[in-house]
Formats: structure tokens, sequence, C-alpha cells
């Protein structure tokens, strides 16, 4: 486990009913996972809070505002590369008028409602997150 407030970046599983704010990233060879499916999120900056990384990221790659008090921290995971800083892991809920609202940014090339069964079981999906949903929904489930 990593602690909250020694990591690299954080995700969010953004829900809206039973389908999954996501995002195609960009297909550039030089960046992790290409072409893969992605949920909202990235890297920390200027020492912020997972919170607040979650929704600066929102607000970049979506152009909408999520409500930091509102996200669920599910859990903090080590780095997928096997080394370094960890990264967080948080759910929260939209509403349609967030999803209105959508103005997608200049990372990735587009973005969708994804039914969760899907989201776990394709394998465009970035492997990690597939796994921490799965984990989060096994903890909520029980």
């Amino acid at each position: 486990m990593v602690a909250e407030t020694d990591f690299h970046g954080a995700k969010v599983a953004l829900f809206f009913g039973d389908e999954l704010l996501v995002y195609r990233r960009d297909d550039h060879p030089d960046i992790p996972f290409p072409n893969m499916i992605d949920l909202p999120g990235g890297g920390r900056e200027n020492g912020e809070s997972g919170r607040e990384c979650v929704v600066r990221e929102t607000r970049e790659e979506f152009g909408i505002n999520i409500d930091a008090q509102s996200l669920q921290f599910a859990e903090s995971y080590e780095n997928w590369r096997g080394a370094g800083p960890g990264a967080l892991f948080f759910t929260g809920q939209l509403t349609s008028d967030q999803i209105g609202a959508i103005r997608f940014g200049d990372e990735g090339q587009g973005w969708h409602l994804m039914p969760v069964p899907e989201f776990l079981e394709s394998m465009e999906v970035v492997p990690h997150l597939r796994q921490r949903l799965q984990a989060w929904l096994d903890k909520e489930l029980t």
C-alpha cells in the first residue's frame, strides 16, 4: 500500500448509472498504454492531494468539475512499473448535467460511456485499471 501523501498520480472511476466515463489514449509509441481505454486521472502536480489530482485531471481531460468531497477513496497501489511512488484510486458518480457539459480536451482520441461489465472484460482497457475496479467492486459487494 502507498500512503495517501506519497504517490505519483491518481485515477478515478466515474460512474453514470451502470456505465463508466472512459477515453481512448493517444496512439503514440512513446506513452504508456498507447491506444488503450483509460479512466480520468493522471500525474500529481505541486504536492496536490489525490482528490485534487483527479479533480484537476478530470477538468483538463473532460472539461467538467467534480466535487472532491464526493469522491470515495478506494485504494492505494504500488507503482505499476514496479518501482517508484505508487498511485491512488478513487470512485465517484456523475450527473446527467456533467455528462452534457463534457468538452473533451486535447489528450486522447475521444471519450464515451462504457458499461462496467464491458470495461472489466475488455482487453483494450489498461490492465491494472480493470483489476483495480474489480477489486473495488468485490469489496463493495461483500
